[in-house]
């Protein structure tokens, strides 16, 4: 697929940046591994569409970096992360009045969220522009992300087996009840943020993210329901980085 070519194509030069022996930039030879935590924000683009709020759930993991070069000013590293993250999706279950549907059986606004749980697996060419060791530096990341679903769980506070569907703007309910089908996720992940680097208390990184799933949760064949269900997500999360190896290079700032 194409998105799959041009993202090894853009780790491919950021290898090649790094293991080159002879060129432009300035050689590091850095690794660094912490831990990341923060706020996943995260719905289903669903075909037929179904009307929702974005599902906040916890995301925390590992961070490998291996930094291998600064190429003229940008700080040119290969990130890895392994992370627990919930996603899934909050329904919007409203009138044609936009107000929320209340069911007659509990009296009660109708309310619809579906938690997964994923192991994820991330994996970035990042661009870092200002301080290495000492000092803020800006930074942007993209890549491929894999997710391996663990668990799923539904909230509703009515009878899945009849909800209030008359007056309801959109009729799409298949969702509710289907358990997921595609267990393997995978998507694009692309993030900026600000490292605060010291030098002998490691690093800490604040980052905004944006996910772009490619795979389905459902089938999407002819024969299938929905014709597409792909993740869409917002991450916030804080990661804290020490070093395990620094570059013995003067230029190192």
């Amino acid at each position: 697929m194409w998105w799959m070519k041009g993202i090894a194509a853009l780790i491919a030069y950021h290898l090649s940046l790094i293991t080159a022996s002879a060129q432009i930039g300035e050689y590091r030879n850095e690794l660094a591994v912490g831990v990341n935590g923060g706020v996943s924000m995260s719905r289903v683009d669903f075909m037929p569409e179904v009307p929702q709020d974005f599902l906040m759930g916890p995301t925390l993991g590992i961070t490998v970096r291996y930094t291998g070069e600064k190429y003229f000013k940008s700080i040119c590293a290969i990130v890895a992360e392994v992370n627990y993250a919930q996603m899934g999706w909050k329904q919007r279950i409203w009138d044609i009045s936009d107000q929320p549907v209340v069911n007659p059986a509990t009296n009660e606004a109708e309310a619809y969220s579906r938690k997964i749980n994923y192991l994820q697996v991330p994996v970035f060419a990042r661009l870092g522009w200002g301080r290495e060791r000492q000092g803020l530096q800006a930074y942007f990341q993209v890549g491929p992300q894999l997710g391996f679903m663990i668990s799923e769980s539904t909230e509703a506070n009515y009878d899945l087996g009849s909800p209030y569907i008359s007056k309801r703007t959109s009729k799409t309910v298949r969702q509710e009840t289907m358990p997921i089908e595609k267990k393997f996720d995978y998507g694009i992940a692309a993030g900026l943020g600000v490292e605060l680097s010291l030098r002998r208390l490691g690093h800490l990184l604040v980052e905004g993210r944006y996910y772009f799933g490619l795979g389905n949760i459902y089938g999407n064949s002819k024969r299938d329901y929905f014709a597409k269900s792909p993740y869409q997500g917002i991450t916030v999360k804080a990661t804290y980085l020490f070093d395990i190896v620094k570059s013995k290079n003067d230029k190192v700032k």
